[in-house]
């Protein structure tokens, strides 16, 4: 921890808080609800030996600005502030690891830049279209994005906040988690959800987005509208692999039927043991994959 620098980059209208560790060439970790940069304290303790390594905490969450309209959480906006970050670092070129929200931010993002983008790897995030698709035609995917429509309530932070956040921490402990959090750990992501208005940023990208179960005919067509996009706007073409826990209980593995339609050099790694949150349940293999996908040609 000695080598983590906690900084602050001012772009795209937010103040936006980063660790970072080491030197070369950026590698960019996205995390997703409701973690913060901390999600890859393990990675960046390994991958920032060979590279720069930079966790931000995305806009609304811990040391980040936290805009209060709900409409400043577009997914535009946030890839705006990764690509306008790793400007701020003086790169040109960029990989990036994501997991859950940062997912859905990274993956567009791939779609967006592609030149800026060497290599992609997600971890437990569906691409946006194999989304959609499943939350139209899998009855099992629908059931188990129903946390999404209780998320999007405005009544949601009461919900998850009461008792010292205990419907927050449950959050990290339901979809098959194998998680062995510390008491110290327990502490510190209290202390990120606290902070004024963090709660509310990170329940904003449920808001805004098109993408949860639908429960009527309107939220089915913004959701048909996705997938009635032109191909090529839904292509990646950035080299990626995929890391996916088959244990995870939110996210199935129908999610990965048919994404090489979309992306088009395409490496999938299964873990059978893992859940959702693999990254933390098996660091050490999660590096390994890191490391190799950074290294191959």
């Amino acid at each position: 921890m000695s080598d983590f620098q906690s900084q602050y980059a001012d772009v795209n209208g937010m103040r936006l808080h980063y660790v970072s560790v080491g030197a070369g060439k950026l590698v960019l970790f996205v995390h997703g609800f409701p973690e913060f940069w901390a999600e890859w304290e393990n990675q960046l303790s390994d991958i920032g030996k060979d590279y720069q390594a930079v966790a931000p905490d995305m806009r609304g969450y811990n040391l980040s600005s936290k805009p209060a309209d709900v409409e400043s959480y577009h997914v535009k906006e946030l890839i705006e502030d990764l690509r306008a970050l790793a400007e701020y670092l003086g790169h040109e070129k960029l990989c990036m690891v994501a997991h859950d929200w940062g997912g859905a931010v990274a993956w567009s993002f791939a779609m967006r830049y592609p030149d800026l983008l060497e290599k992609l790897i997600i971890i437990n995030s569906p691409h946006p279209a194999v989304f959609a698709r499943e939350l139209l035609h899998n009855p099992a995917q629908q059931k188990a994005s129903e946390y999404m429509l209780t998320f999007r309530k405005p009544e949601a932070e009461q919900i998850l906040s009461e008792n010292n956040y205990a419907g927050l921490m449950q959050a990290l402990f339901q979809f098959g988690s194998k998680w062995e959090m510390t008491e110290e750990i327990r502490l510190k992501y209290i202390e990120a959800w606290s902070r004024p208005g963090a709660l509310t940023g990170g329940l904003n990208y449920y808001r805004v987005s098109p993408l949860y179960p639908p429960t009527s005919k309107s939220d089915e067509e913004k959701i048909k509208g996705i997938l009635n996009l032109p191909h090529e706007m839904l292509e990646v073409k950035v080299p990626t692999l995929v890391i996916w826990g088959e244990q995870d209980q939110a996210l199935l593995t129908g999610n990965l039927e048919g994404l090489g339609e979309y992306v088009s050099d395409l490496t999938i790694k299964r873990i059978p043991d893992g859940s959702h949150w693999v990254s933390h349940e098996q660091p050490d293999l999660i590096n390994l994959l890191i490391r190799d996908y950074l290294k191959s040609r």
